[in-house]
């Protein structure tokens, strides 16, 4: 069994809520946790983790279970194969609001899940139009904003020796095709602005994960989202977004393989 723990938020929520269901449809064994706070930041991580407070809904699988844990109950549960991490996204572009509260995270990580593999997961931009309060720290631009998470996240990762899981690219990638083109009609890849849509989105993220952190090809897999709302997911759409989660993290992981030769 591989074994992720997410220490993160709603957009972390977004990500695993359908890893586990592409993994079985893969024959994977996987148990994937979310850590869930609404809008938590690495701050309030840390000062949760001081404290040891059990304020985490614990999410198993990509399903609530209504059950509160603290990160250090957390981290023990299991050994861990991957612990991730991330800003909450209204500061995943600011640099200074990292620190130090990613470095306490990532030494209590080694302490007690020492056999795990540390990731960062990169945030995405907001939407065009937005109405998120945050997003007039970049300008309301999502092309700012989207350039000043990867180059945050891209510090991060080089200061603490992790990979990133490039969820923000694979999204704004996707935005360049015309079916989710959303200022020129197409789809929006949000729900609200700034959380993914609960059926493309949030699959495009989970396939990111699935890619990155399992190396296993999205192409053949069978899964499909369930229609949420009234909305199904359409087989042009699915196959487009495995097209481009495919071809960006196909590139992305022969480059880490060729650089760690």
């Amino acid at each position: 069994m591989i074994k992720i723990l997410a220490i993160g938020n709603s957009f972390s929520q977004d990500a695993t809520t359908y890893l586990y269901n592409i993994a079985k449809a893969d024959n994977i064994d996987l148990k994937v946790v979310n850590l869930y706070i609404g809008g938590c930041s690495l701050e309030t991580h840390c000062r949760n983790l001081e404290n040891d407070s059990a304020f985490y809904d614990y999410e198993l699988n990509g399903q609530s279970t209504g059950k509160k844990i603290s990160i250090l109950e957390a981290l023990k549960e299991e050994a861990w194969d991957y612990v991730t991490l991330q800003q909450v996204s209204n500061d995943s572009g600011i640099i200074n609001s990292y620190y130090p509260y990613i470095i306490k995270l990532s030494n209590y990580i080694k302490q007690y899940a020492p056999q795990s593999e540390q990731l960062l997961h990169q945030t995405w931009a907001y939407e065009i139009d937005s109405t998120h309060s945050a997003f007039s720290n970049y300008k309301n631009n999502q092309e700012l904003m989207y350039q000043a998470i990867v180059e945050t996240y891209q510090k991060v990762g080089n200061d603490l020796s992790v990979k990133i899981i490039p969820c923000g690219e694979v999204i704004q990638i996707l935005r360049t095709r015309p079916e989710f083109d959303y200022g020129n009609g197409g789809l929006s890849l949000c729900r609200d602005g700034f959380h993914m849509s609960l059926v493309y989105g949030r699959y495009a993220v989970a396939a990111t994960w699935y890619e990155f952190i399992l190396r296993r090809r999205i192409l053949d897999n069978s899964f499909v989202p369930p229609a949420i709302d009234g909305l199904t997911a359409g087989a042009t759409e699915i196959k487009l977004i495995k097209a481009a989660v495919d071809q960006i993290l196909s590139c992305k992981l022969d480059c880490d393989a060729n650089s760690n030769k």
